[in-house]
Order: structure tokens, then C-alpha cells, then sequence
């Protein structure tokens, strides 16, 4: 059994998502940490309601950086996690965590990236910034998790039109359906060992 760790600090649809398809599917992995930088964040009840173990950490709660690195590792090793999901996580995950889970921590970006990524590109700004672009076409996308924001290798992706008339919110509302379908999928190739990284370009194996 492969065990997870998801990292959220809103909702965590995409946590629900995953979670779902891992007990329909019956699929070799399992939820066995909840990790969000706030107290008491929507996406706690859906762990309670799992019997998933919710942990609040925030980095700035501890004066030395460090600390904080070495806090999330033990809450992550105690439980012998295997790969660890954001889901909505706004924090730079540490230089420490990433390094002992290289290649082996996955995010959902609502773009199409290389495009719209970085820092403070998130929720609406995203979709704002495609339609103001003038692209006409957005989409989500499933990359690893390195040292920068948006920066690791892409693992999938799947495209939504953009309309004349789009809003934000209606541009998101078609994204986010796409989400919830490719990172349940690239979850379920992570844990049957699927994914193979060469550089910056990933290999998804039959």
C-alpha cells in the first residue's frame, strides 16, 4: 500500500477527487495525512469524515525555517509517506521536503503551464490573466513539485476553450472540471510506479 499525504489550504476538491477514486478503484494507495498552513480550512472535515489525521503547520509559526522544514518531515516520516499531493497549497514547500521527496510530490495548476505559473498565480489572477491574454485555450496541469512555483516537469495536461465572453469564474468553473479529472489520474499513476521523469520531459509507462 502506497501511502499519501495531501498538503491543502481551502476546500480541497481536488483532495475529495483523488480520495474518491482511490476507494472506487480500489486502487493500492491510501490518504494518511492531511497537512494545511491554516487552523481550521473547509478540507479538514473531509479528512475527519475519512479518518484521515489533519495536522496544522505554518511556517509562520516558527522562527527558524528550518524547523518548520524539519517539523513537516517528521509528521510526513512518521507516517512512511510515500508521495505527497497539493491541492490548493499556496506555501513554497521547503527546499528540505522537496529534496527527500524528489520526484515524488505532485501539484495541480489551473493553466496550461509553462504559461501563467509563478509566484501569486493563483484562483482567479490565473484566469484572469489567460483571458486578458487573448489565449483561446486554457486548462489544467499536473506537474512535479521542485524548489520554484511551477516550475516542475509536467506530467498531464487537458485544455478547456476560452470564450469571447468568458469571466473569471466561468473560465475556472470549466477548469476545474478538468482538474478533477487528470490529477486522479496522474495519483494513480504515481502510485503504480508510472511516471518516469528524463529531464524536463516525463515518460508515462503502460
Amino acid at each position: 500500500m502506497v501511502n499519501l499525504a495531501a498538503f491543502a489550504s481551502g476546500r480541497g476538491s481536488n483532495f475529495k477527487t483523488i480520495l474518491d477514486r482511490l476507494v472506487e478503484r480500489g486502487l493500492p494507495g491510501r490518504y494518511v495525512l492531511l497537512v494545511s498552513d491554516r487552523i481550521h480550512p473547509p478540507c479538514e472535515d473531509i479528512a475527519l469524515a475519512a479518518g484521515i489525521p489533519f495536522v496544522y503547520l505554518n511556517s509562520k509559526a516558527f522562527s527558524d525555517p528550518h524547523q518548520y522544514a524539519l517539523r513537516l518531515l517528521k509528521e510526513l516520516e512518521s507516517r512512511q509517506v510515500h508521495w505527497i499531493t497539493l491541492a490548493g497549497y499556496l506555501k513554497l514547500i521547503p527546499a528540505e521536503v522537496v529534496q527527500r521527496y524528489q520526484r515524488h510530490i505532485l501539484n495541480i495548476h489551473p493553466a496550461l503551464l509553462p504559461l501563467f505559473g509563478g509566484a501569486g498565480m493563483y484562483g482567479e489572477r490565473v484566469h484572469k490573466a489567460v483571458i486578458e491574454s487573448g489565449m483561446k485555450v486554457s486548462g489544467a496541469t499536473v506537474h512535479v513539485v521542485d524548489e520554484e512555483y511551477d516550475r516542475g516537469q509536467i506530467v498531464l495536461q487537458d485544455t478547456v476553450p476560452v470564450h469571447f465572453d468568458d469571466t473569471p469564474e466561468a473560465l475556472a468553473h470549466r477548469v476545474l472540471e478538468v482538474e478533477h479529472r487528470i490529477y486522479p489520474l496522474a495519483v494513480e499513476y504515481a502510485i503504480s510506479d508510472r511516471i518516469k521523469v528524463y529531464g524536463r520531459r516525463v515518460e508515462i509507462l503502460p
